[in-house]
Order: C-alpha cells, then sequence, then structure tokens
C-alpha cells in the first residue's frame, strides 16, 4: 500500500485547530506509518460530573490517533476513509495529569483497515484502556 497521505506530527498538529480533536486540547507526539502517538493534559471540563476522565474524552483521544495514522497508509486512488466500527475496554481512570496514546495498525487493506491503540496515564503507564477500530476505505465514485 502506498503511503498516500503521510504527513508529520507538526502538520497533523496543524490539521486539528476548529475541530473536536482541536477542542479536546489533543497534540500529536509523533508519527511514522503504521503508529502514531499523541496525548492531552486533563483539565477540568475532559472530566465527568463525578471528577473522573471522561470515557469520550479517551475514546476521542484514541479514535483520533487511529484515524490520523490512517491517512498515511490508504491505498493509492483512495479518496479517504471513514470509521465503520470501534470498541473500548475500560482498565483504569484519572483525575489529573496527561493521558498518552500509541495506535498501531493490525491490518491495512484495500477495503478496510484495523487499528489497535492503547491508553496510559503518562509517568505512571498505568493502563486506560484499550481500544480498537475499523476503517472503511472511501473510493471515489
Amino acid at each position: 500500500m502506498a503511503a498516500t497521505g503521510f504527513h508529520t506530527a507538526d502538520e497533523l498538529n496543524a490539521l486539528l485547530p476548529g475541530t473536536l480533536p482541536g477542542l479536546l486540547g489533543l497534540t500529536v507526539t509523533a508519527h511514522e506509518p503504521g503508529r502514531l502517538a499523541a496525548a492531552l493534559d486533563l483539565r477540568r471540563e475532559l472530566l465527568a460530573p463525578n471528577g473522573y476522565l471522561h470515557a469520550a474524552t479517551v475514546v476521542g483521544l484514541a479514535d483520533t490517533a487511529c484515524g490520523l495514522a490512517t491517512r498515511a497508509l490508504l491505498p493509492e486512488g483512495a479518496a479517504g476513509f471513514t470509521t465503520i466500527e470501534l470498541k473500548s475496554n475500560f482498565l483504569g481512570t484519572l483525575r489529573e495529569g496527561r493521558v498518552t496514546t500509541v495506535a498501531t495498525n493490525v491490518h491495512a487493506g484495500r477495503t478496510t483497515q484495523v487499528w489497535d491503540a492503547v491508553v496510559t496515564a503518562d509517568g505512571s503507564g498505568k493502563t486506560i484502556a484499550l481500544f480498537r477500530c475499523t476503517q472503511s476505505v472511501l473510493w471515489p465514485r
């Protein structure tokens, strides 16, 4: 598969302002074909009313990491992609600090891509969630 949409971490970060990942405060920290690392600093707005990390924040971080990385592995001629399935297993939580994720490619086919992401507490390495998504490759009509 050709890496038709590869971008550096800086180029990907420039895409985020004005989008949900930008609102969350997500930052791409590293990117290479088949792997993307990202992080965000926790703040009150990203917590649930109970004071713990909101599940939607975790899913937003992991899904964005997988989605941005998908761009680099699109087959030549593909028009884009869309998420068609995602699953999260939550194993822990946080109240403060920084949360990180590393997305890795499991399958990069002509019609689908499958990605895994592990979300962890920065510093301690405590696993917060395991995430998997399937992306449908879109073709011009």
